[in-house]
């Protein structure tokens, strides 16, 4: 793996690639406020290697949004760029990696991120997989970690009561305070399938990596413009994983997602929250997307 910091317009980002640039690319894109080491090393290697014999293996990246891990950093509160811009960072990964094309994999916000890209810019997407998340209407503001779509089911009551009333920011001077700090917020909505240990370790390396953890917050105070079109004109492959034990988007939003992408295929994740892929989904996660990103490849029937 390599990680490298790569001048896009307006901002420098970090990635960190897996596998062969030849093969078949995998972006991944996390949720908000997070940086890239929440998609844990083994899950981005076992894309990589693409369950050979039976496949090629994939180019498989991952990177810092703005303002997390080592990506540009903004003071706290005073972000310098939009939800538009967060929005049209993969495009301008793609093409500082001189990728034409690639399989979008997006969680959360990252999933809306992903949604918008196909909409906008279908000739860069060969396939969505959409994780975690809620689908965007043509009215919406831009990617953002809130329910979508009128008739869902909105946020459980705890979920909820942590939006209303969120916890006090820790002493960000204090790594040991910013590493429970990550740790609590990825508890809050995690499934019952939550690995206490790999939270610890993935939440230390985020602290160690961040040049300033308070700055991810600024996710929060980025606003967008409507989008350019509907899920009806999404036109690449699009595989749905959600948990069943969502708890801020529960699985009717991942059913919604399907039932407004053509063709699109939802499956449901036993134990799974809302979060990024845990290892006990693994085992359907990554031959999931092994097949929607196979030369050729589309979701399973």
């Amino acid at each position: 793996m390599t990680e490298t910091l790569l001048d896009v317009s307006g901002a420098r980002l970090c990635a960190e690639t897996f596998g062969d640039p030849a093969d078949p690319a995998i972006l991944l894109i996390g949720g908000i406020a997070s940086a890239m080491d929440w998609w844990h090393d083994d899950f981005c290697r076992a894309l990589a290697d693409g369950d050979s014999p039976r496949g090629p293996g994939r180019f498989v990246v991952r990177y810092d949004h703005r303002d997390t891990g080592r990506s540009r950093t903004d003071p706290p509160g005073a972000p310098s760029y939009s939800g538009d811009d967060l929005a049209g960072d993969p495009v301008r990964l793609l093409d500082a990696l001189g990728v034409g094309r690639a399989h979008l994999v997006g969680v959360s916000m990252g999933g809306g991120i992903a949604q918008q890209a196909a909409i906008e810019h279908p000739d860069r997407v060969a396939s969505l997989t959409l994780m975690s998340t809620s689908p965007l209407t043509g009215g919406d503001p831009g990617p953002a970690d809130e329910p979508g779509g009128p008739g869902l089911p909105g946020p459980s009551p705890e979920a909820r009561a942590l939006f209303d009333d969120p916890p006090p920011d820790p002493d960000w001077g204090d790594p040991d305070a910013v590493i429970r700090h990550l740790v609590e917020g990825e508890r809050a909505f995690a499934g019952p399938g939550y690995d206490a240990a790999a939270s610890l370790a993935t939440a230390r390396r985020v602290a160690e990596r961040s040049i300033d953890p308070a700055a991810a917050a600024n996710h929060f105070l980025v606003e967008s413009s409507p989008l350019r079109g509907t899920l009806a004109d999404v036109v690449a492959p699009t595989l749905v994983l959600h948990g069943e034990d969502d708890p801020l988007f529960p699985p009717e939003h991942g059913a919604a997602l399907a039932a407004a992408v053509r063709g699109a295929r939802l499956v449901l994740l036993s134990g799974v929250g809302h979060q990024y892929p845990p290892r006990i989904a693994w085992g359907v996660v990554v031959p999931e997307i092994l097949a929607l990103t196979a030369p050729g490849g589309a979701p399973r029937t």
